[in-house]
């Protein structure tokens, strides 16, 4: 994939959150998070199931990374919850087996973790809605690595690129590549009049800073 290829894939798929209102943006009037951050923006990617042609976008998007950087990718594993359904129609497109990964154990039955039929040193790319700080993308992926499998990356649809998560990600050894990222959004948005240049400084000192956002 060109790098022109990959800025015009994160600005359609920017573009199509915000149209359906999956991404929102509010830097003067923040959202509050269930940790009781304030935040400027606020990301539900699971809307995004019930729009044909974003979703195809979307699979598509992950399918055209897989081919590209990951070809001789085994498997797909969708992150629970939201990167289940993503998961299912990449892996249909792509032709492979798909897993999803809970996130923990099952507490009957099986006990199972991971869904669906592997095999130890298989190679596989995750799929993730949203990566946040990146923790519970990398409990996932440990988990599938912990499993015998090779993990080759985690590919999530947005990225608020908070710096820990790079941080996370490198610690680990585990590579991340997304469809669209804050960045990307907080262009769009500008061109659309949905924010004005004034408001770009202070969504960017979030990303920079998200505890001291509204402190």
């Amino acid at each position: 994939m060109t790098t022109s290829t990959l800025e015009q894939l994160q600005t359609d798929i920017a573009k199509g959150l915000l149209q359906i209102n999956a991404v929102a943006l509010r830097p003067n009037d923040p959202f509050t998070w269930t940790s009781g951050m304030k935040s400027p923006i606020y990301c539900d990617n699971r809307l995004t199931m019930s729009y044909p042609a974003i979703r195809e976008l979307i699979a598509e998007g992950f399918a055209t990374i897989i081919r590209a950087q990951y070809p001789d990718c085994q498997a797909v594993a969708g992150i629970a919850t939201g990167g289940i359904p993503h998961a299912a129609w990449v892996a249909q497109k792509l032709n492979l087996p798909m897993l999803y990964v809970r996130d923990k154990a099952k507490g009957h039955g099986k006990t199972n973790q991971i869904e669906g039929h592997f095999e130890p040193g298989q190679k596989v790319v995750l799929i993730e809605d949203l990566v946040s700080t990146g923790g519970s993308s990398l409990k996932a992926a440990v988990a599938v690595r912990d499993a015998g499998c090779e993990v080759q990356a985690v590919v999530a649809i947005f990225t608020y690129q908070f710096p820990q998560a790079a941080e996370a990600f490198a610690e680990a050894g585990i590579p991340l590549a997304t469809l669209s990222n804050y960045s990307a959004l907080i262009d769009v948005a500008l061109e659309n009049g949905i924010v004005q240049q004034s408001d770009v400084a202070l969504l960017q000192a979030w990303r920079e800073n998200p505890q001291a956002f509204g402190a």
